[in-house]
């Protein structure tokens, strides 16, 4: 398969998007895994997500890092950036970001393996982190820790 074949159902990719109103309205894409023959860890990282308190509305900061062993498909990474950016206006508990986002992303990519880890800055001085994974990671993948430090600024 050639890759304007693979890029040329994208509606995404390449082209000037807006950001979806809400999450049910982003639509993630994803693509073929050239590499199905090996197994391999993806990571994305998004030091900067925004949501809001459904209660108070005022925005929630989280640094997420998504981690999943391919099988065959590969996440389009602007269909995520759009995604995770959609969140912005979306009133959702923290659990409830976390856990959806890793729930969307095992539905759409069906990996071997997926985790998320949501290191959220503190609401009322407490600092929530919420992790969500689809089972045991595989054996014979490297898989980093995520090494992001406890609350003491996130820095």
């Amino acid at each position: 398969m050639s890759s304007d074949e693979i890029y040329s159902g994208l509606k995404q990719l390449g082209q000037k998007s807006e950001i979806p109103a809400s999450p049910d309205d982003a639509e993630l894409e994803r693509v073929p895994n050239p590499q199905q023959d090996a197994a391999y860890a993806v990571r994305f990282t998004a030091p900067e997500f925004t949501s809001l308190c459904p209660m108070t509305g005022q925005p929630d900061f989280a640094h997420l890092v998504i981690d999943y062993v391919p099988s065959n498909w590969l996440l389009e990474s602007k269909s995520l950036k759009l995604y995770l950016t959609s969140f912005r206006n979306h009133g959702a508990f923290h659990e409830d970001c976390t856990v959806a986002i890793g729930r969307r992303l095992a539905d759409l990519l069906e990996p071997a393996w997926l985790r998320i880890g949501g290191y959220w800055y503190p609401r009322g001085g407490i600092p929530i982190d919420v992790f969500y994974q689809t089972g045991p990671a595989p054996a014979d993948v490297w898989i980093p820790e995520q090494d992001v430090p406890g609350y003491r600024g996130r820095g």
